[in-house]
C-alpha cells in the first residue's frame, strides 16, 4: 500500500529526485541531442538557476527532467504530477478530472490538462508486438457504448432501424473491438465501422496467427478465424457462454470482463466522453489491465512504469481538439 504522506507527493525537491531516478535510472542523457556522456552534462547550480536544470556541452542546450515528456512546459508543480500519476495508476475504474482537481487542489481546466497527458503516457502497449503465439489463446469480441456524435451513414440511403423503445440500437453507438490473451494483456480499439475488413485488420495486426482464437458466433470473425491455428466459437444466441472441448473451456468471458471494467468506469466515473477522445480512455484502461494485481503488479510499480512511459511523448491543446480514431 502506498503512503500518500510520502514527501514525493508534497515536496518539490523530493518529487524531482523521484522523477529523475525513474527517467534517468541508467544515467542522465540529453533529450535534445541524445548525448549520454555524463561527463559532458552538468547540473547547473546557483541562486539564479532554477532547481533541476542541466546543460549539455555537446548541443549547448539546457534541460530538466520534464523536457521531452508530457510534463514539458507545464507550470504545474512536480509533486502534483507525481501524485496524479499515482492516482491514475491506482484507480481501477479511472478518475474524473473533477475528482482529480479536488484531490490536487487545482482547477478543472488544469486537471483536464493533466488527465489527458497522463492518458497519452499510457499509450504504447501495441509497440510490444502482437498478443498470443503458439499454444496461446486469444479472445476477441466487440462492444458498443455511448451514442455516436456523427451518425453512421448506411449504404444505399438506408435508414437506421430503431428498437421498440425508440432507440437506434447498435448501429448508432460507438464501436469498440477488444482482444485479450488469456492470462496476459488486452487491447481495445475504437472503430468507425465494424466490418469483416476493419475487424480483420485489428486482428492480424495485434494477434499472432499461431494462436487459438475464441469468439462468439458473429460473422465478423468467420473468415478471419480461418487464418489462425484454430478458431472456436460460443453461441450466445443459444445462451451458451462456455463449454468444455478437447480438455479446454471455450468461452469469451475474459474479454467480457475487460469490457465490464471499461464500461463501469465510463458510465460510473467519467459519465461522458467525447468521441474524439475515446481512444485515449481505451489506452488508459488497457494500461491498468495489462498491469493488474493478478499479474503481480503493485500500485507503486504501476505508477513507476507510467512515469517511465512519459518520455518521448507530447500532447498539445491543438492535438486534444482533433478527432482521432484507432
Amino acid at each position: 500500500m502506498t503512503n500518500l504522506t510520502d514527501p514525493i507527493f508534497n515536496n518539490e525537491d523530493k518529487a524531482r529526485e523521484h522523477l529523475e531516478s525513474i527517467r534517468w535510472a541508467d544515467g542522465v542523457y540529453c533529450p535534445h541531442c541524445g548525448n549520454t556522456d555524463e561527463t559532458s552534462i552538468r547540473r547547473l547550480e546557483g541562486k539564479s538557476t532554477r532547481p533541476g536544470l542541466f546543460q549539455c556541452n555537446e548541443c549547448r542546450q539546457h534541460f530538466t527532467v520534464t523536457v521531452g515528456t508530457v510534463m514539458e512546459r507545464s507550470k504545474i508543480p512536480l509533486a502534483k504530477w507525481v501524485l496524479g500519476f499515482h492516482l491514475y495508476a491506482a484507480s481501477k475504474k479511472g478518475m474524473s478530472a473533477n475528482q482529480l482537481g479536488r484531490m490536487l487542489g487545482v482547477t478543472y481546466k488544469t486537471a483536464w490538462f493533466m488527465a489527458h497527458r497522463i492518458r497519452e503516457a499510457m499509450k504504447g502497449d501495441t509497440a510490444s508486438g502482437p498478443l498470443g503465439g503458439e499454444g496461446k489463446t486469444i479472445e476477441a469480441d466487440e462492444t458498443y457504448i455511448g451514442k455516436r456524435e456523427t451518425p453512421r451513414k448506411l449504404a444505399r440511403g438506408r435508414i437506421p432501424t430503431y428498437t421498440k423503445s425508440g432507440k437506434s440500437g447498435g448501429a448508432q453507438k460507438r464501436i469498440v473491438v477488444g482482444l485479450v490473451e488469456r492470462g496476459g494483456k488486452a487491447r481495445m480499439f475504437h472503430l468507425n465501422d465494424a466490418t469483416k475488413d476493419t475487424v480483420r485488420e485489428v486482428l492480424v495486426r495485434n494477434a499472432d496467427r499461431q494462436s487459438t482464437l475464441y469468439t462468439d458466433e458473429s460473422r465478423l470473425y468467420t473468415v478471419t478465424g480461418a487464418e489462425y491455428d484454430a478458431h472456436r466459437t460460443v453461441k450466445h444466441t443459444a445462451k451458451e457462454y462456455a463449454r468444455r472441448e478437447d480438455g479446454v473451456v471455450v468461452h469469451t468471458n475474459t474479454i467480457e470482463g475487460v469490457f465490464s471494467i471499461f464500461k463501469r468506469g465510463m458510465v460510473g466515473v467519467y459519465q461522458h466522453c467525447g468521441e474524439a477522445h475515446l481512444h485515449r480512455y481505451l489506452a488508459e484502461f488497457d494500461f491498468r489491465y495489462n498491469r493488474r494485481t493478478a499479474l503481480k503488479w503493485t500500485d507503486a510499480e504501476r505508477a513507476t512504469d507510467l512515469i517511465r512511459a512519459t518520455s518521448g511523448k507530447r500532447l498539445t491543446y491543438n492535438q486534444t481538439d482533433e478527432a482521432a480514431y484507432a
